[in-house]
């Protein structure tokens, strides 16, 4: 499909539109990056002005929803069950303690795509034996993902670090297609969430661990940093917050406290009165 051409006036008022809805930031240097990818939005709704589709977007009725459907094609859905797996496992550790306390703790794996992140930390908690002790949201900007998510079914690619006895177990392949099994998908509650909106996280609640992982790499310092006390305000004293091995928080000056355990690094929001 060809794509129609994306002058620099026209890529700063789509690019700051973007961001504004969703976070993500694209910099001169994606111009044709972006260029391709708002092409084949434009064109499949009848423009040949990406000018036109700008004004589409930011003025007509329907600009709100044909910008949801936009951003579903800009977000970026790469995953994989027990991705960076030792940090789920400290923090299953530690959530199998809190049950066998008597609490109910509330977990929050926020941007999770498709779904494999918060299925791996429920077949953690399963096989600690306290799954049904734990309220365990699973949130991401993109209906069709959580689409995907809900229904357990991936792809093989999926899988490329899964541990021996997890398929049979918790998941079984049909046709070359990997498929979760129900109870754990019940397990799990699915919602639409925008990480910048404020109105609706403060709906969520608060949660013992917000996990956020390899997402503040696509927003700029401003939005990472608006989006981290976002989180922030979403923690009980003591919860912890849980980024990207490749993502560090403390240039924000956040007043979250890092702490480093068995390898992982925890952002603990202090506890009243410490």
């Amino acid at each position: 499909m060809p794509s129609l051409p994306l002058l620099p006036p026209v890529f700063t008022l789509l690019a700051d539109l973007i961001e504004r809805h969703s976070g993500i930031h694209y910099g001169l240097g994606d111009r044709e990056l972006l260029e391709d990818k708002v092409s084949i939005r434009a064109l499949e709704a009848g423009f040949d002005s990406l000018f036109d589709y700008y004004l589409f977007l930011r003025h007509d009725p329907k600009g709100p929803a044909a910008l949801d459907t936009l951003i579903e094609g800009l977000v970026v859905h790469e995953t994989y069950f027990f991705r960076d797996a030792l940090a789920l496992e400290v923090l299953a550790d530690d959530v199998a303690l809190a049950v066998r306390a008597g609490r109910r703790p509330r977990l929050w794996c926020a941007a999770c795509s498709t779904g494999e992140e918060p299925l791996t930390l429920a077949m953690m908690l399963h096989e600690r034996g306290v799954l049904d002790g734990v309220y365990l949201l699973a949130s991401d900007i993109s209906q069709r993902a959580l689409d995907r998510a809900r229904r357990g079914e991936h792809n093989l690619r999926s899988l490329r670090a899964l541990p021996p006895g997890v398929e049979g177990r918790y998941m079984d392949v049909v046709d070359g297609k990997p498929h979760v099994r129900s109870d754990l998908l019940a397990s799990v509650t699915w919602r639409r969430v925008n990480l910048t909106d404020a109105a609706t996280i403060a709906e969520l609640g608060t949660f013992d661990a917000v996990l956020c992982r390899n997402v503040l790499i696509y927003f700029q310092d401003d939005t990472a940093r608006r989006v981290t006390e976002l989180l922030t305000g979403a923690l009980v004293p003591g919860g912890h917050l849980l980024v990207g091995t490749s993502e560090s928080l403390l240039r924000f000056g956040t007043a979250l406290e890092c702490e480093e355990r068995r390898g992982v690094f925890f952002y603990t929001r202090p506890k009243e009165g410490a």
